[in-house]
């Protein structure tokens, strides 16, 4: 799965998800768009999953008809995430084209 973080996504992560082709919006200077451009790009690009720390993008953006799979993160802080990464692994593996999945990260 070719997997693209946002902005505010811990790098971190993606040791957790072998197998997959991870890339950091900053590394295609799309750390500064828009969230619906962001979608926009990453689906053209051929992404498949959006990995985000956006809680509120199902409510802003329209996600019907999508192609690219949305998961969310629940906490975006690495030291709480780092333990949680088998949850994270786990939403991602189980995504499918256009799902929405939030991986419930404790805030402490």
């Amino acid at each position: 799965m070719v997997i693209l973080f946002d902005h505010g996504t811990p790098s971190g992560i993606a040791g957790a998800l072998s197998g997959h082709d991870v890339t950091e919006a900053r590394e295609r200077g799309w750390d500064t768009i828009s969230n619906g451009e962001l979608l926009t790009a990453a689906e053209a690009a051929g992404f498949d999953l959006l990995l985000t720390t956006d809680k509120r993008i199902r409510f802003q953006q329209n996600l019907t008809g999508r192609k690219i799979a949305i998961v969310v993160l629940g906490n975006s802080r690495w030291p709480v995430v780092r333990l949680y990464l088998d949850r994270v692994a786990l939403a991602v593996n189980e995504a499918t084209p256009g799902s929405y999945a939030v991986v419930h990260i404790p805030s402490k």
